[in-house]
């Protein structure tokens, strides 16, 4: 997943806390307008969402003359999704992971507990049981490698 700009990152908080999963999406003007005090051109803000649309962060659909964009994934899948890149950089996974588990608080490691467990299909104390909510904890298998790729937990 390709790392995004400044830019880039602001055009997408805005996709992600304006666009609910339901809208048919938002116009460049309504992207800019968002963006007022950045003081940003309408062809600036165009263009960004053009490449954010390339780079495959952002979906379009013609309306009249215009396009309508919204978000390919939710911010969380996205986040994840660096997670996972992060972990291909090379060196040991498994020392990594844990040395991020280390470095957890107590609550955001209980959120992993329940995670890991709901995922294994356990229930009990600490465990969601298969609680819906956890499907953005959780994305679906990519392939041999057992990696998760963001913004599949809908599949599932």
């Amino acid at each position: 997943m390709t790392r995004l700009g400044d830019l880039e990152r602001a055009v997408m908080d805005v996709l992600w806390d304006v666009v609910p999963g339901t809208s048919d999406g938002v116009t460049v003007r309504e992207v800019a307008d968002a963006l007022d005090g950045r003081e940003l051109a309408y062809t600036t803000v165009m263009t960004v969402l053009d490449r954010l649309a390339g780079k495959g962060m952002v979906q379009r659909e013609r309306e009249g003359r215009a396009w309508r964009y919204r978000p390919a994934a939710s911010r969380e899948a996205h986040i994840a999704q660096l997670m996972l890149d992060a972990l291909d950089l090379g060196g040991s996974r498994d020392a990594a992971l844990v040395r991020f588990a280390r470095s957890v608080t107590g609550t955001e490691a209980e959120v992993l507990r329940a995670a890991l467990g709901s995922e294994a299909g356990l229930t009990g104390p600490g465990s969601t049981g298969g609680d819906p909510g956890d499907t953005e904890l959780t994305d679906r298998l990519d392939g041999p490698t057992g990696r998760r790729t963001a913004g599949e937990a809908a599949e599932r």
